[in-house]
């Protein structure tokens, strides 16, 4: 592939993949402190910066691997640290704080769909492709996001959100064999058994942007 080419496809996936992946974790630290523990914040995580939030693996590695084989691979940041000893009511506050990483990343999807509505509308800038390429990446890369950490199972943050419904067996036994899924998680992570998310992700980022695109929203 065009060495040139590659670096175009990193800087459109790159630059809304590092903003949403931080906008989630600093969602997280955010939350946290409003529910009394600050400890994002003493630790510098509670910032837009990528680099306190980087893992090498999740957050460079394995998207480049992604981008120049086609695999559908995907990313995550280091996780923020949160005291529970230092909330007020440890387990609703941990369900908020968790639930706070893919609400933010719903958020952003629907701000880049009010973007995308306003963009097309301006036929100065609705005719650069780099620009709309980039907002269809952030649309796609903050549905995975929501979707991915979704999955309830620990350490993801859906493991922590419906901790609050499924029964206590179900949750003793997610947590004795967080190790095993965790395997198994990176095992579909690697060999890109997440294509599968793709479908209902992409048919979902598809509509809205043919309504954003249509002025519909």
């Amino acid at each position: 592939m065009d060495p040139l080419a590659i670096g175009v496809q990193v800087a459109l996936f790159f630059v809304p993949f590092l903003f949403s992946l931080c906008f989630h974790e600093f969602a997280h630290g955010w939350m946290a402190k409003r529910k009394g523990d600050n400890t994002a914040e003493v630790m510098g995580r509670l910032t837009l910066n990528p680099m306190p939030h980087l893992d090498w693996i999740g957050t460079v590695a394995l998207p480049i691997i992604s981008i120049i084989t086609h695999l559908p691979l995907f990313g995550w940041a280091k996780p923020v640290p949160v005291n529970s000893r230092n909330l007020r009511s440890p387990k609703n506050d941990m369900f908020w704080i968790a639930l706070a990483g893919p609400a933010s990343n719903v958020f952003l999807f629907l701000v880049g769909i009010v973007l995308v509505s306003i963009l097309v509308r301006m036929p100065a800038l609705s005719a650069t492709p780099i620009l709309l390429e980039m907002l269809k990446m952030f649309l796609l890369v903050n549905l995975y996001l929501a979707f991915f950490n979704m999955i309830p199972i620990h350490p993801l943050d859906g493991g922590k959100v419906f901790e609050r419904f499924f029964p206590r067996s179900w949750n003793l036994w997610l947590e004795e064999n967080q190790y095993y899924l965790n395997m198994g998680l990176l095992f579909l992570v690697i060999f890109g058994g997440f294509r599968y998310l793709a479908y209902p992700i992409n048919i979902i980022a598809n509509f809205f942007w043919a309504l954003a695109v249509q002025g519909v929203v």
